[in-house]
């Protein structure tokens, strides 16, 4: 029997590679190649084919990269993602970045529906991303497991 990996699920239904994350002297930076500017955008974390964090912004996606790049310690999300990435680049191992832009075409009646924002939470309660809530966090390392 054939187990369809998460990534493969995600890429048939539209997920597209957008970029990658880059260490730095300074620390890590997103370098995207495609969707950079869009808006509404569900996009993931991923590393050797495996689906580490997914998540949803509203602004571009270039500015949610940002916020994982330079993140205020009042945002936790951003912190532990951004230690998340530097101990995986640390360790040699890549982190790509995916992207599913709302198109703008799904509409109920005169209303726009945002199908990234739709299914952001299905599809986390599916593949359990160990980045998101969903994951272990564990406070000793400051990382999620």
């Amino acid at each position: 029997m054939y187990l369809m990996s998460d990534l493969k699920k995600l890429t048939d239904i539209g997920f597209l590679k957008a970029g990658n994350w880059t260490m730095t002297p300074t620390g890590i930076k997103s370098v995207l190649s495609a969707y950079a500017e869009s808006r509404n955008v569900l996009y993931c974390f991923v590393s050797e084919g495996v689906v580490l964090y997914l998540g949803k912004t509203v602004g571009s996606l270039k500015q949610r990269m940002n916020g994982y790049q330079n993140p205020a310690s009042s945002q936790t999300t951003n912190v532990k993602g951004n230690k998340n990435i530097k101990c995986l680049l640390a360790d040699g191992n890549p982190v790509e970045i995916y992207a599913y832009p709302d198109n703008g075409l799904l509409h109920f009646g005169v209303f726009h529906i945002n199908l990234a924002a739709g299914l952001e939470d299905s599809i986390v309660r599916k593949l359990k991303p160990k980045w998101n809530q969903t994951g272990t966090y564990n406070k000793e390392t400051n990382a999620t497991l």
